[in-house]
């Protein structure tokens, strides 16, 4: 396994999505790379299964990481965000939070949101 140059830690393939587990992950995660979406999900919310393939599909197609933090599990960190509903999207570019929807966006609209922050 690739480890990363600055941390020594192990790097995690960005071609599907990376399953955070905690505030500290999630931070790295952020720092280490230029554009990333965090689905914040639920396991029993039927829109956030409906939107997995489709998160799937572009972890693999695009530049941007994937993240998905479970709200039941991560409350805190979920509440650290604003996070009052299911699914909730936020990207970051460059380390900074740029911006934040609730519900199910359409899969153009998703690339086209990570599309809009990724340099060629």
């Amino acid at each position: 396994m690739a480890t990363d140059a600055h941390s020594g830690s192990p790097v995690q393939s960005t071609d599907e999505p990376v399953y955070i587990d905690g505030g500290a992950h999630l931070q790295d995660v952020v720092s280490d790379h230029e554009v990333v979406l965090v689905d914040f999900f639920a396991t029993w919310c039927g829109p956030c299964k409906m939107l997995d393939p489709v998160l799937e599909g572009l972890a693999d197609e695009t530049d941007a990481v994937i993240a998905k933090v479970d709200v039941d599990q991560h409350q805190p960190l979920a509440a650290e965000f604003g996070v009052r509903g299911v699914p909730t999207m936020v990207v970051f570019a460059n380390g900074e939070q740029v911006e934040q929807h609730v519900g199910v966006l359409p899969e153009p609209q998703l690339r086209t949101l990570i599309e809009g922050y990724t340099s060629e």
